[in-house]
């Protein structure tokens, strides 16, 4: 079972890393996840990526405090509205904006009123 969590922590950390270039698919989730999957399986994944220079502080600010830091908070305001945006770019429907718009209100709502790591 270690191998199949260690196989799932590793599959979120690929994620993660195209999250950081796709802006529709979270980062952070995912490496909280792997973090998670890591502590179940490889207590020398986890230790890398708890320690790791850039996820680390956010992985460890999430787990002692819920907090999310004012960067990436920012980033990911940037990234929903440029999401949004492209949507009326394109025309979609006014059903399909409408659920977007209550979703990424609600996401946004979510990060902004956790505190700031």
């Amino acid at each position: 079972m270690q191998y199949l969590w260690a196989a799932l922590g590793l599959i979120c950390v690929a994620f993660a890393m195209v999250g950081i270039i796709v802006p529709l698919l979270p980062t952070v989730p995912f490496l909280l996840l792997a973090a998670f999957l890591f502590a179940r399986s490889s207590s020398r994944l986890h230790n890398w990526l708890i320690t790791h220079q850039t996820f680390g502080p956010l992985i460890q600010d999430w787990q002692t405090a819920g907090a999310i830091r004012p960067r990436a908070k920012k980033a990911a305001t940037f990234s929903i509205a440029a999401v949004f945006g492209l949507s009326i770019l394109l025309s979609l429907p006014v059903f399909v904006l409408v659920i977007q718009a209550v979703v990424l209100g609600a996401v946004m709502a979510f990060i902004w009123t956790r505190p700031s790591g």
